[in-house]
């Protein structure tokens, strides 16, 4: 019988082991990738749409596939052809459940009707492309490329609104909830906070104007000892997380901009981090650990250990539901955990 998605609802912090633990992750089989768990075949990016009723997978050997999770047999499956070149992030409009963005090594952005399978419009040119952030309105996106390049695109047109040049190597990004700024993760292992849409610096220290502009030395969140690589806010707003290589996730308030917290139970560098959509659990996912941890918010508490036959460097929380996705590179495949049928 294929896998349910449960109504949403709340775990108290003493409920979520005992939840999840007699639950097997789902495994979604695509035989169109080129043998399992090569490293020519491994996902690279998971999203799920604004319902939580679909999960796009974009994969390493160009296979861009769109998933229903309560079937996970690939013939129910949606695959989107188009990419000349590994597919490095997908992601669904934030106010369009069928509008789906994906960019490539290719340079390509190209923006999918999943409903119908058509490209509906595609940006070039944007060179070694790798990260992809809708803003929360879902009318732009940025797109940054492995020059430290970040572009701002608009869904409907066919050129770059406007590129923006960065000084430090820049990884991903996220956005606050407002839209107004955004949070950019750098190989100093620092976060710097940004305007939308001009990407200029939103804090500044108001002492030592020695800055270049004469408007003081930027802030930023300094919080891991090697490059920070990914980030994700928490759905109340509170707290935005950071992962980085020095296999740490920290967690900053943010009123005040202090690091409340550290979670350190993985030994691999923090590929993705993924908040679940009430903000009280974090998942962390690594691509030299198997398994996916997940711990309480609040208390930093290790709450879970998702199994997996290989590493777990992308993982991603439903948005409205306690299922997890998440790449197992053992198998080369997307596992998803919280779909059983027979729990209720």
């Amino acid at each position: 019988m294929a896998p349910l998605l449960r109504p949403r609802a709340s775990l108290q912090k003493d409920k979520f082991a005992a939840y999840f633990a007699p639950l097997k992750s789902q495994f979604y089989s695509d035989p169109a990738s080129s043998g399992r768990g090569s490293s020519s075949s491994v996902i690279r990016s998971i999203a799920w749409n604004p319902l939580g009723n679909l999960v796009a997978t974009g994969s390493s050997d160009k296979t861009l596939r769109v998933w229903n999770p309560e079937k996970p047999t690939v013939r129910f499956s949606t695959e989107l052809k188009g990419h000349a070149a590994a597919i490095q992030k997908v992601a669904f409009n934030p106010v369009k459940d069928a509008e789906l963005a994906s960019v490539s090594d290719d340079g390509v952005v190209k923006f999918w009707d999943v409903r119908t399978k058509n490209c509906i419009n595609e940006v070039k040119g944007l060179g070694d492309a790798f990260t992809l952030v809708w803003a929360p309105d879902g009318e732009s996106l940025i797109v940054g490329n492995k020059s430290d390049k970040l572009f701002i695109l608009s869904p409907t047109q066919s050129t770059p609104l406007s590129s923006h040049q960065q000084s430090v190597q820049t990884n991903q990004i996220a956005f606050c909830w407002s839209g107004k700024k955004i949070f950019v993760t750098t190989g100093e292992g620092q976060t710097r906070i940004l305007s939308y849409p001009d990407l200029e610096p939103v804090l500044r220290f108001d002492y030592g104007l020695d800055s270049d502009d004469g408007k003081g030395k930027e802030f930023r969140l300094t919080g891991h000892t090697s490059s920070c690589v990914t980030a994700d806010l928490q759905p109340t707003g509170r707290f935005l997380a950071t992962g980085g290589t020095d296999s740490i996730i920290a967690l900053w308030d943010t009123t005040d901009w202090i690091c409340r917290r550290t979670l350190s139970k993985m030994s691999g560098p923090v590929r993705s981090i993924s908040f679940t959509f009430d903000g009280s659990f974090i998942a962390g996912g690594s691509d030299e650990e198997a398994g996916v941890h997940v711990w309480h918010t609040e208390t930093g508490e290790h709450m879970h250990t998702f199994k997996s036959a290989g590493p777990t460097p992308v993982v991603s929380w439903a948005p409205t539901r306690y299922c997890l996705a998440f790449s197992d590179n053992g198998v080369g495949g997307l596992r998803i955990a919280g779909v059983d049928p027979d729990r209720k």
